[in-house]
């Protein structure tokens, strides 16, 4: 359980923070930035989920829990020795990159195949997917980018991964069944 009774300790006002495992590094680290901007994507879904109702907000709240997930899986660095800890940390698994996948497949049967790229738009809740999935973008790449330096959890990319793509089709599921996507036509402005 989580206790939160101070909310600031002083702790980083000389620009570090205390990793998972107690671990100080700075706050500019790849690994900070990674977590971080995993942060910055669930706020983006919680904008969203000011529009949302129904089924999208159910499966909107159950994303926002896996980017907590994904976050302390970030946060704990040497994934090696989670057999040895007391409490071995929080870890994405294979179940939640398949949930996700069974949704896009769920939603994606019920749109036409795109014939042009999309613009970022259309509804309210569309346009707010869209910032979803460019946020969730980033913190793709920097995930990624901290993998090439230390260990993650390959769950951990597949499920971002397949989170950008999600809300693509949930932006196209927004604008009614992709009916109302806004589409890019190549050279209109020339």
């Amino acid at each position: 359980m989580v206790v939160l009774n101070k909310i600031y300790t002083r702790t980083g006002d000389a620009g570090e923070t205390a990793l998972g495992n107690g671990t100080r590094v700075a706050k500019h680290s790849h690994r900070v930035n990674a977590y971080g901007t995993v942060d910055e994507v669930n706020a983006t879904v919680g904008l969203a989920r000011q529009v949302a109702q129904g089924d999208m907000d159910t499966m909107l709240s159950a994303i926002q829990n896996d980017l907590f997930d994904l976050g302390a899986d970030l946060c704990t660095p040497d994934m090696e020795q989670d057999a040895e800890r007391e409490y071995p940390p929080l870890r994405m698994v294979a179940a939640q990159v398949d949930r996700l996948e069974r949704e896009i497949d769920a939603m994606n049967a019920r749109l036409d195949p795109l014939r042009s790229f999309i613009l970022p738009g259309g509804s309210a809740l569309a346009a707010q997917m869209h910032m979803c999935r460019t946020v969730a973008r980033r913190a793709e790449r920097l995930v990624v980018e901290l993998a090439a330096a230390e260990a993650v959890n390959p769950a951990a990319v597949k499920y971002l991964n397949r989170l950008s793509d999600w809300f693509f089709v949930a932006g196209r599921i927004a604008n009614d069944d992709g009916r109302d996507d806004v589409l890019w036509v190549p050279g209109a402005n020339r």
